[in-house]
């Protein structure tokens, strides 16, 4: 019975096929044989080849009319194919194209799809040799329908995921696009020698998508497995791409360090082009660590050793990293050369798009500018067409130096060139601000005379580089503790075929990291995204116990006066700890020293309590971890955990500790400016209400003056006119007349009280609701009209005093459900504005508020005044903080940043300056009737507590 081969195998299994081989009489050895060739072609290329040898030769006249037709071409097309593979192999398969293509044409001629899909397979790889992609993902998927057809599920995915990595070498976003993750939970139905390379996938995509942690781990677990299942050469590929991910981490020693290890292995083989791609990444490697010369050295072998594949994409590597290699050097011709050369060639648009920047960075190295603007522009381009965000940039900060270079009336395009940058840098997701970038902005704005957005661009700048060294730090100790994990696996994979027991420990190790490091990386995204202390301490107790034995765990803060510090938040047992204080003077406190050194502490106390550093009557300390929170040379405080056991943190421990205590001081920093942040703000906004609130009681005051001192008047003429009455009819000489005339002028004289009474009763209850309204952010239903009339009134002395009128235009039943005072201070602002900006000295001002119900349950009110109106200059700028055209004059820039604010965040609308051709302003506000739901609310902070058992 016909056996198919598989496509690969596990080593048990080819040493069970050996066994199998050496047992079975000569006529019948031969399909196992082939088999066994095929599966060695990685393993042992000469062995491989010896054996398909063997069998031709056994192939006489009499055993080839012996054996099923279909079997003879089925074992001869896999003989073809083993030679090819071990001539791709060797770099020497320079006429095999044509074989494999035959092979693939008789195959399915002949029905035999396994062989067909096979051939597919060998010829992509060979295409790939040579750099033809488009060619590859065609053969490839002229594979998958032959695996379908063969109903052989291996080969299904394992061509199809190929058609994707290669897709991706091409095109990585179009191929992210089209296959996502679509691999990564098919191994568990997959043959186990299968499995690592559907595997191997999802570690190109993690490095691809910078998660250089997790690419790394993903590489390092999968060398052995892919050893283990003849992908020999896969296995030197993905040491070379860990070494490519350690240089992205910034740890060129463990780059190195496993760069050579691929280069061993790919040498021991013989096979000359993996030796290239070991030395290309080794070229890179020795850049990064400045050995320029040794660099140099590596990088023209390893092109010479493609040299007869000019179109590949291993050589279009090598010419990338001598362009990079030369610009370090400053031989900027040279550099120019390689992009050149890089750029004639076609099919990877990533490498087109950095062809295009290389020689713009050189072009810029020798001051030729028009040419350097010329590349990067059209690099630009390519990489907004390709959807490159960093790579786009990238290149907006180089083509800002280049304009700064250029004459006075080209420089001021470099700050366009910036703030684009810096808006396609907030597009773009996890993206952090380069200080590169931040610096260059602000020296921009600084040029330009816009002082304030360079102060801010700097202090932004400032923060960047301090988050760098944060970074920096997170990756050097990634890198570290993930060359330990591999350094680890590899060292106990070699252990494997000593003692089974050991396979058991390196799962359990593996695992442990792994679940470690993910959790890590969950716990800092939840820390990092709390801004309130609470929850940054509620998350931490609760985090913290299931990582280490942390019976004790204390935050202490660095008091204002950098005196002391005080605690904020003690756990011991589950119990809260009481508020403690230590002086930065206390000699017996391990806190103090690792505050006033700034570097963690391992500490083992004394059994018997008698440590100077415990306190009594609390736990019995044995081991304590102390570390300072750190936010680049800034001291924020010291964390501790402690524990009544014994050497309770070994370097797994305090790797753990490191980590939580970097996310901590993140997180702690963030919430203190994040508090610092809304104090600022809520003053600011009281500030304002207040200031609305005063010139609401001093305008009431004048507007209560008349109706008031009208009422007073008649109220005291008719007192007058009652005693004279009064005394006409006890002295009996009050005639009928007058006391007729007398009831008619009391008569007008109470209307006139009750006229005057009635005004003033409805204007201070216009005032009370206004001034409720202004002070309280409460929600209630109300009538537009009503609400507005009321305002108008509470502002209408005022206006008047000023000479100004007001017209209001408001349909009556336009119901809404928002927020009355902060509508009102908005519609204040503006009157005021007006008054204090667009009337000025004038008098005789006129305006005009109107609303309109839109369809979309909104309604519109356009507030219009005919005074000086609003340069185009300054209608960009009216919305900011701060600007104001009468500074020290009244004006304090904050009412319409304020209103903006209101209506944006607190309403749910739109404030807008409408552009009009004649005199004045147009204010549009946009509002829905129902305003959006508020979350508010955020637990107090709680006092911090005392020290735990040891200080």
């Amino acid at each position: 019975m016909k056996q198919a081969p598989a496509l690969f195998a596990l080593n048990a299994e080819v040493e069970a096929l050996e066994e199998e081989v050496a047992s079975l009489p000569s006529p019948q050895r031969l399909p196992a044989q082939t088999r066994l060739a095929w599966l060695l072609r990685e393993r042992d290329c000469g062995r491989a080849l010896a054996l398909a040898q063997q069998v031709e030769q056994a192939l006489s006249p009499a055993v080839c009319a012996a054996l099923p037709p279909e079997l003879l071409a089925s074992l001869r097309w896999r003989l073809q194919l083993t030679g090819i593979e071990v001539r791709r192999l060797r770099g020497e398969a320079a006429q095999d194209e044509a074989l494999a293509a035959m092979i693939l044409q008789q195959a399915e001629e002949a029905g035999d799809w396994i062989s067909a899909a096979d051939a597919c397979w060998v010829s992509a790889l060979l295409t790939t040799v040579g750099g033809d992609m488009v060619r590859c993902r065609d053969l490839l998927g002229h594979g998958i329908e032959l695996a379908v057809r063969a109903g052989d599920l291996d080969r299904q995915w394992l061509l199809e995921c190929s058609q994707a990595r290669y897709a991706g070498l091409t095109d990585r976003y179009a191929a992210e696009a089209r296959w996502g993750d679509r691999f990564e939970h098919i191994s568990a139905s997959l043959a186990p020698a299968s499995r690592p390379l559907i595997a191997l996938y999802g570690a190109y995509r993690t490095m691809r998508a910078s998660k250089l942690s997790e690419a790394i781990q993903r590489f390092s677990t999968l060398i052995e497995p892919l050893i283990d299942a003849g992908h020999v050469r896969e296995a030197i590929t993905a040491q070379v791409n860990l070494g490519n991910s350690f240089n992205e981490l910034n740890a060129p020693e463990a780059a190195l360090e496993w760069t050579e290890r691929a280069l061993d292995l790919a040498r021991g083989q013989g096979w000359r082009h993996s030796t290239g791609i070991c030395q290309i990444q080794l070229g890179e490697t020795l850049r990064r660590l400045g050995r320029l010369d040794l660099a140099q050295q590596q990088l023209t072998e390893a092109l010479q050793s493609f040299a007869d594949l000019p179109q590949s994409r291993n050589y279009a590597m090598g010419l990338s990293y001598l362009g990079r290699l030369a610009l370090d050097q400053a031989q900027a011709q040279e550099a120019i050369d390689f992009f050149a050369r890089l750029q004639a060639l076609e099919g990877f648009a990533d490498l087109q798009m950095i062809a295009l920047r290389g020689q713009a960075q050189a072009l810029l190295q020798l001051d030729q500018l028009e040419e350097a603007e010329r590349f990067a522009q059209q690099a630009l381009q390519l990489a907004v067409s390709r959807g490159a965000g960093e790579l786009e940039v990238e290149l907006g900060l180089l083509l800002a130096r280049i304009a700064q270079r250029q004459p006075t009336d080209r420089q001021s395009l470099a700050l366009q060139y910036l703030e684009r940058a810096r808006e396609r840098a907030k597009s773009i997701a996890g993206y952090q601000d380069g200080a590169d970038l931040l610096n260059a902005l602000a020296m921009a704005y600084a040029d330009a005379g816009r002082y304030r957005e360079a102060f801010e661009a700097s202090q932004l700048a400032a923060n960047s580089r301090a988050q760098t060294l944060g970074r920096e730090a997170d990756k050097r100790l990634a890198s570290i503790q993930l060359r330990n994990l591999s350094e680890s696996a590899r060292a106990q994979a070699d252990y494997l075929g000593q003692l089974a027991e050991a396979e058991r420990q390196k799962a359990q190790l593996m695992q442990r990291n792994s679940d470690t490091l993910e959790k890590l990386g969950l716990i800092g995204q939840e820390l990092t995204r709390q801004l309130d202390l609470n929850s940054i301490f509620s998350a931490l107790s609760q985090h913290i116990p299931s990582l280490l034995d942390a019976r004790s765990f204390e935050i202490y803060l660095l008091d204002t006066e950098g005196q002391g510090l005080s605690s904020v938040f003690g756990l011991e047992d589950g119990v809260r700890l009481p508020p403690d204080h230590i002086a930065l003077n206390d000699p017996a406190s391990n806190a103090v020293r690792c505050a006033l050194e700034r570097s963690e502490l391992s500490v083992q106390l004394a059994a018997d309590g008698s440590d100077p550093s415990q306190i009594p009557g609390t736990m019995r300390t044995l081991s304590a971890l102390f570390a300072p929170l750190l936010i680049g040379d800034r001291l924020l405080g010291v964390v501790t955990v402690q524990s009544p056991l014994a050497d309770a943190y070994g370097e797994h421990e305090r790797m753990i500790f490191r980590t939580l205590n970097a996310y901590t001081a993140i997180a702690l920093d963030n919430a203190n400016a994040y508090q610092r942040l809304q104090q600022a703000q809520s003053q600011l906004i009281a500030q304002e209400k207040l200031a609305a609130l005063g010139a609401l009681v001093a305008g009431i005051a004048h507007e209560l003056n008349t109706p008031l001192g009208n009422s007073l008047l008649m109220a005291s003429t008719l007192e007058q006119r009652t005693a004279e009455v009064e005394r006409a009819a006890v002295a009996k000489a009050l005639r009928r007349s007058e006391l007729e005339a007398f009831f008619d002028e009391a008569r007008s004289m109470a209307r006139l009280i009750m006229q005057g009474l009635e005004t003033a009763a409805r204007l201070i209850t216009s005032f009370k609701q206004v001034a409720v309204d202004q002070t309280v952010e409460q929600r209630r239903d109300f009538d537009l009209a009503g609400m507005c009339e009321q305002l108008v009134a509470t502002l209408r002395a005022s206006i008047r005093k000023q000479g100004h009128q007001i017209t209001l235009d408001i349909p009556a039943g336009i119901l809404m459900n928002s927020f009355p005072g902060p509508f009102g201070q908005v519609l204040s602002n503006l009157i005021n504005n007006a008054m204090l900006h667009g009337f000025g000295e004038r008098r005789g001002g006129q305006m005009h508020l109107s609303a309109q119900l839109l369809k979309d349950g909104r309604v519109e009110l356009r507030f219009v005044d005919d005074g000086l109106g609003i340069s185009p200059a300054h209608a960009k700028r009216i919305f900011e903080p701060f600007f104001t055209t009468k500074f020290g004059q009244g004006g304090s820039g904050l009412g319409l940043s304020i209103s903006h604010n209101i209506v944006s965040s607190l309403l749910g609308g739109s404030l807008t300056l409408e552009p009009k051709s004649g005199p004045g302003a147009c204010f549009v506000v946009n509002l829905p009737l129902q305003a959006p739901l508020r979350a508010d609310g955020g637990a107090a902070q709680e006092p911090g507590g005392q020290s735990g058992s040891a200080i």
